[in-house]
């Protein structure tokens, strides 16, 4: 047995598992946000691959009190479909979004654009979108969270990292400025590592909000796959979500939901507990997703030879095959600059990135290629 194996089965057993109410009816577990003082539902919204507005609004209708998003999901259009579907019910929600802007006017235009299209005064969380270094996190981008906040256009502050939790999350603390990190937790990654800044960030008072819940989504698993009937009859999916929510000092999660079923199933994560049968299935699904997922884990430091952001790369793959959304794969794609997109790996004789996590990267670069290019 590898030692990613026996670390994950060991995370299943090392943190106290919630305790919840166990009906066929979802039983709303509630969780405080770090020092915030913001109570959420264990299980949030993640909206950025949502387009279909009323799954928004049955969620918020039955108790879904965290609702995320960002100013560049789906081109601006994503903040504009929430802002509709949550409106009217705002005083009873967490609403957070997110900037990518890399100066602090820009990330000040995003806000107050943010603020137009989702029909609010204020956000309850103002993220710093997708920092991958310590070094990104600039005094400037931080000022500008300040100057939100005087003005009373932002409650709280928050970073998010996709891959880069073992710089971002200790310089935030370390920081003193941040409220809530967003990070991506889930059973693929070195859960020792992950349980322990988390843990760290706990101490420290910012809260936690998970995301990357289902380690690449793969809910479309290809019916001609002999694992097929076993994932989709025995709901990894729902494995996965319980597997993040055993960990008390995370404060919210937020999957993905596009349809009706997947809020539905994801709603199921509240009320039950993460058990040995999980255990069991979701080792399958690791086995399932070891070649095709990246963990975003930072060995390979995240560059080839040739420039390309191998895990950038993987992500969008991954929103293209593991979440279904083609499109967002492609428009993250095309924001490479012009010599990565020109990149392809199957000029190369041999890949100079090797996966220790068993990832099949240069198949999966060439497979990103032949989608996107």
């Amino acid at each position: 047995m590898s030692s990613s194996r026996r670390s994950f089965l060991a995370a299943g057993l090392s943190v106290p598992l919630a305790k919840t109410a166990r009906s066929a009816e979802p039983q709303f577990e509630y969780r405080t946000l770090g020092k915030t003082g913001l109570k959420v539902t264990s299980v949030g919204f993640g909206c950025m691959i949502t387009s279909d507005q009323s799954v928004v609004e049955k969620a918020a209708e039955i108790g879904i009190t965290h609702f995320d998003t960002a100013r560049g999901y789906q081109s601006g259009n994503n903040e504009r479909m929430v802002g509709a579907a949550l409106k009217g019910r705002r005083k009873n929600l967490v609403l957070s979004s997110k900037t990518g802007a890399r100066n602090k006017a820009d990330a000040l235009n995003h806000l107050d654009t943010s603020l137009r299209e989702l029909q609010t005064d204020f956000l309850d969380v103002w993220y710093l979108h997708n920092k991958s270094r310590a070094a990104d996190l600039l005094d400037e981008l931080m000022e500008a969270q300040d100057i939100a906040r005087k003005a009373g256009k932002i409650r709280f502050a928050g970073v998010s990292t996709h891959g880069g939790q073992k710089e971002v999350m200790p310089a935030a603390i370390k920081s003193g400025h941040f409220d809530v990190i967003l990070t991506s937790y889930n059973f693929s990654m070195d859960t020792a590592e992950m349980d322990g800044l988390i843990a760290d960030a706990a101490r420290a008072g910012i809260g936690i909000v998970a995301m990357k819940v289902m380690a690449g989504g793969f809910r479309r698993v290809k019916p001609d796959s002999p694992l097929y009937s076993v994932l989709k009859r025995d709901g990894a999916m729902l494995a996965a979500l319980k597997w993040v929510l055993r960990n008390r000092s995370v404060g919210t999660t937020i999957p993905s939901m596009t349809d009706m079923d997947q809020l539905d199933e994801n709603l199921k994560a509240m009320s039950s507990r993460f058990n040995p049968a999980d255990e069991k299935l979701l080792a399958r699904q690791l086995d399932y997703i070891r070649p095709l997922y990246c963990r975003m884990c930072g060995s390979c430091e995240g560059v080839c030879p040739k420039g390309l952001p191998v895990s950038d790369v993987l992500r969008y793959l991954a929103y293209a095959e593991g979440y279904g959304q083609f499109q967002l794969g492609r428009e993250r794609f095309l924001e490479l600059s012009a010599e990565q997109r020109e990149v392809r790996c199957g000029d190369c004789a041999s890949c100079a990135i090797q996966c220790p996590n068993g990832v099949r990267v240069s198949e999966r670069l060439i497979r990103a290629q032949e989608l996107f290019a």
